[in-house]
């Protein structure tokens, strides 16, 4: 007897046939207060979307709208190594199998057969329209093509660097020069530095197909068998001497 009750107690929860009420609500009351829901919903729904597109008519497609914290722009290496360490041995090739093959990956963008395409690339001069053309061949003993293993096999390895993007920076080169002793350079056209022609940078909308100007560096009398803290620091104007910009270190180990 009392299971029954309880079970007609459920029942009518759910469903009262007196009053015709579904848990609760007659269906005149269902139909309003779900009205009254979508209704509501839809408004904050819109008033979400007009946000999110007034917010998107304030911002520029082609350029940031503040980067006055982010020039001049920093300096970048390739191959990746982790912790900025690179450690091998000459007499070991999966030691540097590693950093071969994220430069061969790194510099393959910049193959000849990759920049044919005179709609998105151009010899640059003085004014370049369109992204400018840098063939790995600039590189020279840096470029991968007659030594594939970069100078890793003969314990004379390479770093490849390059100014990391900044939309419409425009880098320009410093009032003294200097020498750093036992270290070839190889950049475009045979100068040790980064063409000022390849900037600015436009961004991905106006420049899409943009190749950062290499510089090859090669060290060629690496002391053997000892850590070594080298430091590479970019040098024009708007890079103090004192600053972090344009700067980065990395601690070589080559084996014997």
């Amino acid at each position: 007897f009392a299971n029954k009750e309880l079970v007609c107690i459920l029942q009518e929860t759910f469903w009262d046939p007196e009053k015709r009420e579904f848990l609760g609500r007659t269906g005149d009351s269902w139909l309003k207060i779900s009205v009254f829901y979508v209704i509501f919903y839809a408004f904050l729904c819109g008033i979400f979307v007009a946000t999110i597109l007034v917010l998107l008519m304030t911002l520029n497609m082609y350029k940031p709208r503040y980067q006055d914290r982010i020039v001049p722009s920093g300096l970048s290496f390739s191959p990746y190594a982790h912790n900025l360490e690179i450690i091998y041995k000459t007499d070991d090739p999966s030691s540097y199998e590693v950093y071969v093959k994220s430069l061969k990956e790194f510099i393959e963008q910049y193959n000849d057969e990759k920049q044919t395409d005179n709609m998105k690339y151009e010899d640059c001069g003085t004014t370049p329209k369109k992204s400018c053309r840098f063939s790995r061949r600039e590189l020279q003993g840096c470029s991968g093509e007659n030594d594939t293993t970069f100078g890793f096999k003969e314990g004379k390895p390479c770093l490849i660097v390059k100014l990391n993007r900044i939309i419409n920076f425009r880098p320009k080169p410093p009032s003294n020069d200097g020498l750093i002793g036992e270290i070839k350079y190889f950049g475009f056209a045979g100068n040790a530095g980064f063409p000022l022609q390849y900037f600015p940078y436009y961004g991905k909308m106006l420049h899409p197909n943009y190749l950062q100007p290499l510089v090859g560096i090669k060290f060629t009398n690496l002391t053997k068998n000892r850590e070594l803290r080298i430091k590479c620091k970019v040098y024009g104007e708007g890079y103090t001497a004192e600053g972090i910009d344009g700067l980065f270190y990395v601690r070589v180990t080559v084996k014997q």
